[in-house]
C-alpha cells in the first residue's frame, strides 16, 4: 500500500518590499512521504518569493518532469519555472527552454549545485539565478512547520525574515550564477 501526501495547511502574510508585493496567501501544499521538510519549505520559499498571478506548486519530488513550482499565463503557457534543491543540468535546461525564464532554490551546498551544472548545456544558463540561504536557518523553520500555522515573511535588500511559532528567523538570499 503505498504512502499518501500528507497537506499541509499554511497561512502566509508575504510583504516582498524588494518586488512591492504585499499578500495574504492561504498555501495548501501536499507534502510526499518522500520529501524532507527541507524541501517542502524550499517549495514554499519559491512560491512566496517568486509570487504573481498564475503561480501554481506542482506534485513536488512526485511531478516528474515538472518544476517544483511554477507560472502559467491565462493561455496555459508555462512562463515562469522554479525548481528546488539539486535539479539535474538536461531538466533545468528543458524549463528554461520551455518558459523562458527560470530560477533554482536550494537548501543544498551551493557550490556543489553549481559544479553539477559546470560544463553542462542548460539554455540561456546566464540568466537563471540560483538563490541560496544559511542552512541552519533552513532546517530551524522547517523544524517549525506544522500541518496548520501561520507563516510571516518579510523581505528587504536580499534578506529574508520569517516569523513562525512565536521565533523570529532570518537570513541572507544569496544569488549566484551558473557559469558554464
Amino acid at each position: 500500500m503505498a504512502l499518501s501526501a500528507t497537506i499541509y495547511t499554511i497561512n502566509v502574510d508575504l510583504a516582498n518590499v524588494d518586488r512591492n508585493v504585499y499578500e495574504q496567501l492561504e498555501l495548501r501544499v501536499a507534502r510526499q512521504p518522500s520529501e524532507s521538510a527541507e524541501y517542502m519549505l524550499m517549495r514554499i520559499l519559491a512560491y512566496c518569493l517568486e509570487y504573481t498571478d498564475g503561480i501554481a506548486f506542482t506534485q513536488g519530488v512526485a511531478a516528474g518532469d515538472e518544476p517544483a513550482v511554477w507560472i502559467r499565463d491565462l493561455t496555459g503557457q508555462v512562463t515562469g519555472w522554479f525548481e528546488v534543491g539539486a535539479p539535474d543540468a538536461e531538466r533545468l535546461h528543458r524549463g528554461s527552454k520551455r518558459a523562458g525564464r527560470a530560477a533554482v532554490y536550494t537548501h543544498r551546498d551551493v557550490a556543489q549545485v553549481l559544479g553539477n551544472f559546470s560544463g553542462k548545456s542548460i539554455y540561456q544558463a546566464e540568466q537563471i539565478p540560483v538563490y541560496a540561504f544559511d542552512r541552519r536557518f533552513i532546517e530551524n523553520v522547517a523544524n517549525l512547520i506544522e500541518r496548520r500555522c501561520d507563516l510571516g515573511i518579510s523581505v528587504t535588500e536580499q534578506q529574508i525574515y520569517v516569523e513562525i511559532a512565536g521565533q523570529s528567523l532570518n537570513s541572507q538570499i544569496e544569488e549566484h550564477r551558473i557559469n558554464n
